[in-house]
């Protein structure tokens, strides 16, 4: 079994070895200039990220059979689209499904599985060259640089999951409704938001109780008292300055630029939590989420080579003991990532990075570790790579688990 699905990894990298190739001259991708000043516009990206994945520690399934060592799946099929009236009004839609696979498909794509929805929908108002203010479901999000990471050039296989802080918690899908303010005075950028948050979220039927807070205060106790949310993040840009454009943070430049920032952000859900008190009654508890960072991103010398380096502090409160699916703890979190570009070829590059987080848990007074090492073998850029990846997690006191993922990915 173990062979085969090794041998299927290696026929699928093939695959798409073969027919994944972007096109050599991106130009800017599919973008319409609707007058001549090029003031008024639309601009369509697309991308879809297609998995093979073996997993050999996978646990049983409903019915108490085996699952398969290999399965495939689309982790991502996105499309989004923004215009520009003039200069002063901007308006983006994002739409598109995640992780789909043969145990969430429906049959006809219209049941209660069917994943296509709205990730992002806000307009945007200038106020000067450098400040403009926005409304909507948005993804100027506060904490970091990872809470805020662009999907189409990432340099690990996947984001941390965990420094996307608040998914399914007190936003849709990392997005909230709100308002934002973004902008940069000479270096420093930086976004706030405030925010209303999730009611029916990811702990919508969960019960609470004395010691250990559940992630339901405005379900519980009523937005009036805990239906804000409140998000920020700043970064200083040393060397080359980045755009701020599109809240969407790069992953790697792959030595095309020469960055260095440093970053602080931040979460608060005033009562976002709420757990017993030692009277039975229902008490609000404040979840706090702070993280500072640190981007590195530059060619070394002129051959090609380049060097892309995160460090990530991120310091979680979501009440007492609070815990969820491993995935989410009242604790901290120490995450870095780190990749090299080896000099050769412009058409084609690879980039072998490696990756370690390490977080405490409350909750069960233990850590999680997870290690992963890899590589990406780009095309033409981001816009055609392939991933692979082997990752190991260890929580608490369970037993490892690793894994070999590949990853192609199309972005046009």
């Amino acid at each position: 079994m173990k062979k085969t699905s090794l041998l299927l990894i290696v026929c699928f990298f093939s695959f798409q070895l073969f027919f994944a190739q972007g096109a050599p001259d991106y130009n800017g991708g599919m973008k319409v200039k609707l007058n001549e000043e090029g003031t008024k516009y639309f601009r369509i990206i697309s991308w879809a990220q297609f998995w093979a994945q073996h997993n050999p520690d996978r646990p049983l399934d409903g019915n108490g059979n085996e699952q398969s060592d290999l399965d495939f799946s689309i982790r991502r099929a996105r499309v989004l689209m923004y215009a520009q009236l003039n200069k002063k009004f901007l308006i983006l839609t994002h739409f598109g499904l995640n992780s789909l696979n043969a145990d969430n498909m429906s049959a006809i794509g219209t049941g209660e599985n069917s994943q296509l929805f709205f990730h992002d929908v806000w307009g945007e108002y200038q106020l000067t060259n450098d400040h403009a203010i926005g409304g909507g479901l948005h993804y100027w999000n506060g904490i970091s640089r990872a809470n805020n990471q662009s999907t189409l050039n990432m340099m690990t296989l996947d984001n941390t999951r965990q420094a996307w802080a608040t998914i399914g918690l007190s936003d849709q899908f990392a997005r909230h409704m709100g308002i934002y303010l973004k902008g940069k005075f000479g270096k420093l950028q930086y976004r706030l938001a405030i925010n209303d948050a999730l009611t029916d979220n990811l702990q919508v039927n969960a019960t609470p109780t004395n010691g250990a807070a559940i992630y339901s205060g405005r379900r519980l106790l009523g937005s009036k008292e805990a239906g804000r949310a409140y998000a920020g993040y700043l970064d200083y840009n040393f060397l080359d300055q980045e755009s701020n454009f599109l809240p969407y943070k790069v992953g790697s430049y792959l030595g095309s630029k020469k960055v260095f920032n440093v970053g602080a952000g931040f979460f608060l859900h005033p009562k976002g939590s709420v757990s017993l008190d030692n009277n039975a009654e229902l008490q609000g508890e404040d979840v706090s989420i702070f993280a500072v960072d640190a981007f590195y991103d530059a060619p070394i010398g002129s051959n090609g080579a380049a060097i892309t380096a995160y460090a990530l502090a991120q310091f979680n409160d979501y009440g007492e003991n609070f815990t969820l699916g491993q995935t989410y703890e009242t604790g901290k979190m120490l995450h870095a990532h780190l990749g090299y570009v080896i000099p050769g070829s412009k058409s084609t590059k690879f980039q072998p990075y490696l990756h370690y987080t390490n977080r405490s848990i409350d909750a069960i007074d233990d850590n999680a570790n997870q290690f992963g090492l890899g590589a990406n073998a780009y095309f033409s850029g981001h816009h055609s790579k392939l991933t692979l990846e082997y990752q190991n997690t260890k929580y608490g006191s369970f037993d490892a688990i690793g894994s070999i993922t590949l990853q192609a990915m199309i972005y046009l």
